[in-house]
């Protein structure tokens, strides 16, 4: 797998963990081992800039996801072909607020997101509450079993 991890702000982050989080999530989905995803931090102003230009919404929000090849999860023994995931963006900034208003640290924030973000790559979403019921119990899933602890809760949906 291909994992390029980019820190564009001066926000801290375990880049270790964030990489390590990406390969356990998409080896547990099955994907290709040549699966390319790249995750960039970047700033409030850089991910208002995205926000408004790809969902006309205003301001940071949290995390956003730019699928690419639209590569689906596979089943054990039967992996997906290769190709590329697509794009990663957190904000870190608005990671910590929503961290501190959970009670958990700003890496685990980070983490949450990016389970989230991942899933979205795959295809999942949160468009219904049984969709949002299946997306979330994974992302619990995923992280828990990553973490080898209770993984932190979705702030937002």
């Amino acid at each position: 797998m291909s994992i390029e991890f980019v820190n564009e702000t001066e926000a801290e982050a375990d880049a270790e963990q964030m990489v390590a989080c990406t390969r356990f999530v998409l080896d547990a989905m099955h994907l290709h081992p040549e699966t390319d995803v790249a995750v960039t931090l970047i700033d409030p102003e850089e991910m208002a800039r995205l926000h408004v230009e790809w969902m006309d919404l205003e301001g940071p929000t949290d995390v956003m996801s730019f699928p690419m090849d639209e590569l689906r999860p596979g089943q054990p023994g039967s992996r997906t072909g290769a190709g590329v995931l697509g794009d990663v963006a957190i904000c870190p900034h608005v990671a910590a607020e929503q961290a501190a208003a959970q009670g958990h640290s700003a890496q685990d924030e980070m983490l949450l997101l990016l389970t989230h973000s991942l899933l979205h790559l795959m295809g999942f979403d949160h468009d219904s509450d049984e969709a949002k019921a299946e997306m979330f119990a994974l992302q619990d899933r995923l992280l828990t079993a990553f973490l080898g602890r209770p993984a932190p809760k979705a702030t937002t949906a």
